[in-house]
């Protein structure tokens, strides 16, 4: 759909307040139902059966190897995002869906307060990808899975995938996995622009003929001028995004 100038775009029938409230009252009457729906589906998936995965399988942070079972860092569950790596290419062409689900992710204390711990486990070298996340001001635990761990963690699956794990004692459990839309709990920009009346502006959403729609669902939703759309904060901040491998003809780091 081609994009019309904003002056150009459809706009919502204008009513009184009173009129307006009664559609917002009726859509409310769907809103709660539909969370109820979330809760219900979220019970059942509290009763789900539970994989056994070796506490031992180790990851690679700052100090060296890691094992798994010490990423809970005491606590009795872990959430783990498997981002996406793509190495020895500069920071401009990182992923650019796992660079938007991790940019929201920052403070981890409520998950804490429920005995819950969070990290990052990276695909790809260590020593590339913490240079990442310190360009661009993560504060999350971040690991990266060594090629032995990957078969054992990943299983058949992929990186981009958001993982729950049980500790009992020593032993540790995968309870659930998710991706795609699954992963939109970490990143709340998409849950506000739902209430927005243009919405998310993708192709594929139903909205009224004539609502701006300019991005698919292949990445380019989460791009700007060539970047992971949250890069260029940074880049005005002055950070230096040299990841310490760029070479050939790849887009040249910014350096300050």
């Amino acid at each position: 759909m081609t994009e019309t100038p904003a002056a150009e775009h459809p706009l919502p029938q204008i009513v009184d307040r009173q009129t307006w409230q009664a559609k917002i009252d009726e859509l409310r009457v769907k809103e709660k139902a539909h969370t109820r729906v979330g809760d219900a589906l979220a019970a059942e998936r509290r009763r789900l059966p539970m994989v056994e995965v070796d506490p031992q399988t180790p990851l690679i942070g700052a100090d060296g190897p890691v094992p798994l079972i010490d990423i809970f860092d005491g606590r009795s569950q872990l959430i783990a995002y498997f981002h996406m790596w793509h190495t020895g290419r500069p920071a401009a062409e990182q992923c650019e869906g796992c660079t938007f689900s991790t940019t929201h992710i920052n403070e981890l204390s409520y998950l804490h307060s429920r005995d819950v711990s969070y990290a990052t486990f990276c695909q790809g070298p260590y020593e590339e990808s913490s240079r990442y996340r310190d360009f661009m001001g993560w504060t999350v635990p971040w690991y990266s899975v060594p090629q032995d761990a990957v078969g054992r963690l990943v299983a058949n699956r992929h990186f981009g995938i958001l993982v729950a794990y049980l500790r009992d004692d020593d032993k540790v459990y995968e309870t659930y996995w998710t991706t795609g839309r699954g992963n939109e709990p970490m990143a709340p920009s998409y849950g506000l622009l739902d209430l927005t009346v243009y919405g998310r502006q993708e192709f594929w959403e139903d909205s009224p003929e004539g609502w701006p729609q300019r991005w698919g669902s292949k990445g380019g939703q989460f791009r700007l001028d060539g970047r992971p759309t949250a890069q260029w904060s940074r880049i005005r901040a002055g950070r230096d995004d040299d990841l310490g491998a760029s070479s050939g003809d790849h887009q040249q780091p910014h350096r300050h």
